[in-house]
């Protein structure tokens, strides 16, 4: 994955990413040279520039009367998080108790659109803290949520929350925790279903617009548990 796309999973803004960038391969820079280096009108480079100054993540020095633009130390990407999480932990409270307000044990269908929301499906997933079944698993996965999906791993392999894989094609790479099986690539799909507790995520992998169709009921979840069951029998190691 490119660095530009890779800032961009961190936060920023097609715009903000490429200035940012610039700035770290170049040093401290006036606006004029920025927008050569990035082919982004001069305009647009004093916007981007306020926003990432209002970040944190870039500051200026004034030398010769002209601004020269720099920028700040990566750490501040994580002092970020830190800072919104921070500002998330302190309405938590408020939130759970109107979530559970008028909350009863009922059977639900939710819709995720773009990462942010595959996001979402996977953190239930450590939350739901069970063994995982995956159905159909390929490694456009982790071409669209790369990044991601190591922070994944690593959370899932700390609660010790197993998976069963069941694979179109051989994964890059090992994966801890992890039994995989096989079954013939004529079969693949960019669909993908992930099976936990009583839920069932049905997972389009699309580069452009991935989403996931997650259903919350107990009789559909062990259905596609016996149809993971049987498949497991006949997939080869």
């Amino acid at each position: 994955m490119k660095f530009k796309e890779q800032l961009k999973q961190a936060g920023l803004t097609e715009n903000e990413a490429l200035v940012y960038q610039a700035l770290l391969e170049m040093g401290p820079k006036n606006a004029g040279i920025i927008s050569r280096r990035t082919g982004l009108h001069r305009r647009v480079i004093y916007d981007v520039t306020d926003r990432l100054i209002k970040k944190g993540l870039i500051g200026y020095i004034i030398e010769n009367n002209k601004r020269l633009f720099q920028a700040s130390n990566p750490k501040r990407f994580l002092e970020i998080i830190e800072e919104e999480k921070a500002s998330i932990s302190n309405i938590m409270p408020n939130m759970l108790e109107l979530f559970n307000q008028e909350k009863k044990e009922r059977d639900d269908t939710l819709f995720f659109k773009g990462k942010a929301g595959l996001k979402s499906v996977f953190e239930d997933q450590l939350n739901e803290k069970k063994e995982i079944l995956i159905l159909g698993a390929n490694n456009l996965a982790y071409e669209i949520l790369e990044v991601y999906f190591h922070w994944f791993d690593k959370k899932r392999q700390e609660n010790k929350i197993k998976t069963r894989i069941i694979f179109n094609e051989k994964p890059k790479k090992k994966i801890n925790l992890t039994e995989v099986k096989y079954l013939p690539e004529k079969y693949s799909s960019p669909l993908a279903i992930n099976i936990y507790g009583d839920k069932v995520a049905i997972i389009h992998w699309n580069k452009e617009r991935p989403f996931a169709i997650l259903i919350k009921q107990k009789e559909i979840a062990q259905g596609y548990k016996n149809y993971f069951e049987m498949l497991w029998k006949i997939a080869k190691k």
